[in-house]
Order: C-alpha cells, then structure tokens, then sequence
C-alpha cells in the first residue's frame, strides 16, 4: 500500500550525504577517462604525483527559510498563545478542578495588535511591550510547572506528549534568552531561537544590501565542470575560508589530481590557505600580497587571462541563482532539520541532473550529424533560407554555399 508518508520518510532518510554519493557519481560518469589518461600521462617530478589539472570555482551561500521575519516581541508573543494553549489543555485534563489559572489573553492580544499596527515604533514603546510579553511567559510557565507537579502528586500519566514536552523547552529556552537581552541590553546572544516552530535556524550574517542577516542554513559549495557539491552543510555561522582545503581534497579524492586553479572570492584568500595552495603548485584568483613591483608588466595575454579567470568565478554565482530562481533555494519550505537538508541536497542534485542530461543529449546530437552526413546541414540551411526575402537571399547566398563546402 502507498502511504502518503513515504515521502516524508524519503526525505527522512536520503540526506546531504546520500545526494552528494549521486552527484560524486555523476562527475565520474563524466571526468572518468580523461582522469585515468591524465593520471597515467606523467607525474610531476617534485613530489612524483599527476599534475594539476583543472579549474575548481567555490563559495558560500544561504538556503533561507521560508519563515517569518523574527523579531524579539513576535517571538514572546507566539511564545505566549502556546503556554495559553498548553494551560487550556492541562485544565481539561484535570477534570476542570478549582479556578483555571488566569492569563489576561484577551488584554494581551489587544495591546500586542495595537503595538504591531505602529507604523513607527519608539524604543520606549518596543521595551514596554517586551516587558509586557516577558512578564506573561514567566507567569504562565511558572503555572504550568505547577499543573504539571499535581499530575506528578496524583500519580497520573504525564499529560503532555513528545511534541509538547519539546515545545515547552523551546519555549523556557527562548524566554531565557530574551530576558538576557531585555536585561543587558542587547540584541544577540549564542545560539539564538528565531522561531520557536525551526528553533534549529539560527541568523547567519551575510552582508548583503538587501539583507545583512539570513536566517536558514550555511553552504560551502565548490563547483567542479558545472557540477554542484554540499561540501560544508552547517545551521551555525561560520568563516567560509575555513572550506578552501577540505573542497580541494575532495577535488583530489574525486579526480586523482588537484586541480590547476582555484576560483574564489577574496574571503578565501587567507595566508594560511595562500601558503598551503602554493605547497601543491595551485593558482588561486586574488591578488598577490604585499606591495606590487613597478617594473613588472602585464602582457596582453596574460591581462585577458587573468580577467577571463576572474570573471569565471561568476559561473557557481549563477548556479546559486539558477537554484533561487528555478527551485526555491531561498524558500525551503520544510520544518524539519533532516528534512530540510534533504530539500537543499536534492534542488542541489536535480541541477546537476540536468546539466548531466544536456551534454547526453547534446552528444547524441552530433553523433546523429556525423552518422547522416553534411546533407542535413544543407538541408536545414535552404529551408531557412526561404525564410529571407530575396534580396537577403542573394546577398547571403554566396556565405551560406562557402559554409556548406
């Protein structure tokens, strides 16, 4: 029998991991023999291994999550209506035993509406709804701790289930970070909750003009002949510098050899990665340290070289764009974590699936022309020809039977 959540379970299982093992594969089915014949072709005679070969593009982005912008009152107040609703579950649970404890939802809900329609809010507004928001949580978590200890006293079964239990700690946990910040001031805190429902998303800062914080996950993605690959999947921030050497060895471990060059942004250009890359003979696109030499000279060859090197840093730039145009990278809509890695892992694979899928269909193409003969050209050239008016036609007649020659 097909349940309908055999999906969820798919997605359960199949994570980062297990699409990485696909996609390793299909840059094999791909490089294969042209490693094996570079491998074998000669070694380089310093340290006796195969030369470097190949051009390896990498950077970091951020799948988003498709959650609502957090802010510190949105998150006491949704905090606040599931204490409400765990007090209105214990109530019943009791048999509605004595006076049910109060929670003032009905003031609440109207001061936070008023507070939210402000259009600008003062910092003397902001802070007395906190404290507002603050005072509430502490007052219908300390009564939940109770109801719970005269379920313990009766001897009764625990009331709440896993999914509760968790919440609740989710909930004591954001309440203990926002009163930090309440209290000292401050707008951070380590391992900050941005969402009580994803309390796994933390906020990565990236710098950007449209925005300077994203809330989802961190990729350090390398770029291998068009190929995708997750080599770092991490819900914390961290320094994207720190990947340069791990993508390189799997460059190595994929291929047999390390490549030629390495394109990355400036961030990746530490001294600690320059010093290891020139150990292995790798060029990497960023400018040599120290003060320039007056003397030396750019050719015109090697100015193009180095401009084309630069500009095709922009290619894994575009993948990341063909992911948050194309498949909703930027809004992973699963709430789960595992889940979630297995959504960013497989828009990852389907990519590269379609890449692998037009050089398949781009070689049968031109065995099918060299299999036919040039007669399909000449074909394919007249029908378009009848297409053009006249006077184009005899003025491009002469180009068109020179390129079927």
């Amino acid at each position: 029998m097909f349940d309908p959540s055999l999906f969820v379970e798919i997605r359960k299982r199949a994570g980062n991991e297990v699409f990485d093992s696909l996609n390793v594969e299909l840059i094999q089915s791909v490089s294969k023999k042209e490693d094996q014949k570079h491998n074998r072709k000669g070694t380089d005679k310093t340290n006796n291994a195969p030369k470097n070969k190949g051009k390896m593009q990498a950077d970091a982005t951020v799948a988003d999550q498709y959650i609502t912008y957090p802010t510190d009152n949105g998150i006491l107040n949704q905090s606040r209506k599931q204490c409400e609703k765990f007090i209105d579950k214990l109530y019943d649970l009791s048999g509605k035993e004595g006076q049910k404890p109060r929670t003032y939802r009905r003031k609440m809900d109207k001061a936070y509406l008023d507070y939210s329609k402000k259009k600008k809010k003062r910092e003397a507004t902001y802070l007395k709804m906190t404290r507002k928001l603050l005072e509430c949580i502490n007052r219908d978590i300390k009564q939940i701790n109770n109801m719970l200890d005269v379920f313990e006293s009766k001897g009764s079964r625990f009331p709440l289930n896993h999914s509760e239990q968790r919440m609740f700690w989710i909930i004591n946990t954001a309440y203990t970070q926002q009163k930090l910040m309440y209290v000292t001031k401050t707008h951070s805190c380590t391992d900050r909750i941005v969402s009580i429902f994803q309390p796994h998303v933390r906020p990565i800062p990236r710098g950007k003009t449209k925005a300077q914080i994203e809330f989802g996950s961190k990729l350090g993605v390398s770029l291998d002949k068009g190929f995708a690959r997750i080599n770092t999947f991490s819900w914390d921030a961290y320094h994207e510098g720190d990947d340069l050497m791990k993508q390189v060895e799997s460059y190595k471990e994929l291929h047999g050899h390390y490549p030629e060059l390495v394109q990355v942004d400036k961030i990746y250009a530490t001294r600690e990665n320059r010093m290891w890359l020139a150990e292995r003979n790798i060029r990497i696109t960023a400018v040599p340290l120290g003060r320039r030499k007056g003397k030396e000279t750019e050719t015109y060859y090697q100015k193009q070289k180095r401009r084309k090197e630069a500009a095709e840093r922009n290619h894994i730039e575009g993948k990341f764009g063909q992911g948050e145009n194309g498949y909703n990278l930027n809004e992973i809509r699963a709430r789960l974590k595992n889940t979630s890695e297995s959504c960013v892992a497989c828009i990852f694979f389907i990519m590269n699936l379609i890449l692998y899928e037009k050089g398949c269909i781009f070689d049968s193409i031109l065995e099918s022309i060299n299999s036919t003969g040039i007669k399909i050209m000449e074909r394919v050239a007249h029908l378009m020809m009848r297409f053009i008016p006249k006077q184009a036609y005899l003025n491009r007649k002469l180009k068109v039977d020179y390129l079927l020659r």
